[in-house]
Formats: structure tokens, C-alpha cells, sequence
């Protein structure tokens, strides 16, 4: 359970990074197409960078992973429904859907695992 968590932790973080640091040009221009504002782009990409940050921390400290996590899958609620709101093709949705689910398994696994530790 732990080596599943760890994984996903890591593939959620490095999803984040890479989408917010490395393709920031997509994200700039995906903010523009779905019609946000560019003061709601910054603070969103803190908070996701900053959850990712915390997933990572969570390796060693399953409490820090829960909250990265549910930080995670609140960012990407929220960004799904915008998808779904703005009638956006199934394919632009599929990639929040991903690390939606990914980042709940997160929360569930480090929550038990933050438990078993007690």
C-alpha cells in the first residue's frame, strides 16, 4: 500500500510540475481559451505547486501526503467542473479527471497510513 502511494505521489507532483513549470505556455493559453482571468492563474499554479511540495514531504510524512492530496483533489474538482461548464471536449477533461482520482487514492492510502502510525 505504502510503495502504491509512494508512486502515485510521485507521478502527481511530477504531472504538476511539469504542466505548471516546464509547459507554462499551455497553461496560459488554456486559461485564456476557457475564459478565466490571468489574476486566478497564478494563485491556482502556487497552490498546485505547493500541494505537490507537500505530496512529496508526505514520502517520509504520510499527513503532509493526506493534505497534498486532498489539496490536489480539490484544485482538480474545481478544474473539472470548469471543464464541464465550459463544454470543453472530453479529451481536455480527461487529464483533471486522472489526477483527481489519482490524488483521492493519495488522500485514502496516507489517511490509513497516517492512522496505522498512531
Amino acid at each position: 500500500m505504502q510503495d502504491l502511494a509512494i508512486a502515485l505521489q510521485c507521478f502527481v507532483a511530477a504531472s504538476v510540475f511539469y504542466v505548471w513549470v516546464v509547459r507554462n505556455a499551455n497553461i496560459v493559453r488554456e486559461f485564456a481559451d476557457l475564459g478565466l482571468p490571468d489574476s486566478l492563474r497564478d494563485p491556482v499554479g502556487i497552490l498546485k505547486l505547493t500541494c505537490s511540495l507537500l505530496l512529496l514531504v508526505g514520502i517520509e510524512r504520510p499527513v503532509f501526503a493526506l493534505l497534498g492530496g486532498l489539496g490536489i483533489v480539490v484544485l482538480m474538482s474545481a478544474a473539472f467542473a470548469t471543464h464541464v461548464w465550459r463544454r470543453s471536449p472530453l479529451i481536455k477533461m480527461l487529464p483533471s479527471l486522472l489526477l483527481l482520482s489519482a490524488s483521492a487514492t493519495i488522500a485514502v492510502l496516507n489517511y490509513r497510513l497516517a492512522n496505522a502510525a498512531l
